[in-house]
């Protein structure tokens, strides 16, 4: 018995494409590209402004004339500001309530979060929900029932903490604390637990096991979260606004501001000049521990 097999030559044929999926990743790279090149440069505008009217006299920003580019380039709003006593009190006020409320925010964020994810209590999960929850509440919801709260307590006790620098060590914690620890609980989840076992076995304490053993390992997420809490504290605007007033008092954010807008008269050179000078470290620090921060929000993400 024989078969016969009948090709259809009037049916369409379709040509197989090899390497398709590699056309398809080489556009999507090309797409990429173009969209982060896009996104990167409308992001740099701002600063670009911002450098082009810093280096811009009081008299050519108010002439009409083309608003980047710089005809005439003067360093002067740099000189002003850096022998200023005034911008140089600012700086220090910023660089001090940062660098404590750095360390205040450690002190409490790393033990924390050492006992939420190690030491498995009734609560613990729910509690480390909590302290990641009371970040979400905004701090525009929160000054106005901290404000109520230090006016009561200078009433009571009449110690006044209202227009004093160190009431900001008060409040940045209540925004940095809950993220570092969040960060931390995470960065403590992704370290075998074969190590904080073998270390009480050996007979160490607790203490023990998180200074020697965790700390050392864990060091990208207390970098990560040492950099948050600078950043927050030293670009923290409502706050040192509304609970400091005196100039000797003041943050340099809030001193820029209020130093150098009186009334309807905007010193746009200096102002410009002191938020690219307010820009500077943050941006230093970002310069030489990007990898760390990235490596230490990426832990936190993956294991919390």
């Amino acid at each position: 018995m024989t078969s016969t097999v009948v090709i259809d030559k009037s049916a369409p044929t379709r040509k197989v494409k090899y390497g398709s999926m590699s056309r398809d990743r080489t556009w999507a790279l090309r797409w990429s590209y173009f969209f982060l090149t896009l996104f990167a440069a409308f992001s740099l505008l701002p600063p670009l402004y911002m450098l082009i009217t810093s280096l811009k006299s009081s008299a050519e920003i108010s002439a009409a004339t083309n608003p980047w580019w710089v005809f005439h380039p003067t360093l002067s709003n740099y000189l002003e500001l850096l022998t200023s006593n005034q911008f140089l009190r600012f700086f220090w006020n910023s660089a001090w309530v940062s660098i404590i409320v750095v360390t205040i925010t450690m002190l409490i964020s790393v033990p924390a979060a050492f006992a939420l994810a190690r030491m498995k209590f009734w609560g613990s999960a729910t509690l480390a929900t909590g302290v990641f929850l009371t970040y979400l509440v905004p701090d525009t919801l929160l000054f106005l029932p901290l404000f109520k709260m230090f006016a009561a307590f200078g009433d009571w006790t009449g110690i006044q903490l209202i227009n004093r620098w160190y009431v900001l060590l008060i409040l940045y914690p209540t925004l940095t604390v809950p993220f570092c620890t969040w960060i931390m609980i995470g960065y403590f989840a992704s370290i075998p637990k074969e190590l904080d076992e073998a270390a009480i076995i050996d007979g160490a304490s607790w203490f023990q096991t998180l200074t020697r053993i965790f700390i050392p390992v864990a060091l990208p997420g207390l970098i990560a979260a040492t950099i948050f809490a600078f950043t927050v504290s030293w670009a923290q605007f409502l706050y040192p606004l509304v609970f400091t007033t005196s100039t000797d008092q003041l943050v340099l954010p809030v001193g820029i501001i209020t130093t150098l807008i009186k009334g309807d008269v905007f010193a746009w050179g200096q102002i410009m000049t002191g938020a690219l000078l307010g820009a500077a470290p943050p941006l230093i620090i970002y310069a030489f521990l990007m990898d760390y921060y990235i490596a230490g929000l990426t832990a936190g993400a993956t294991k919390g």
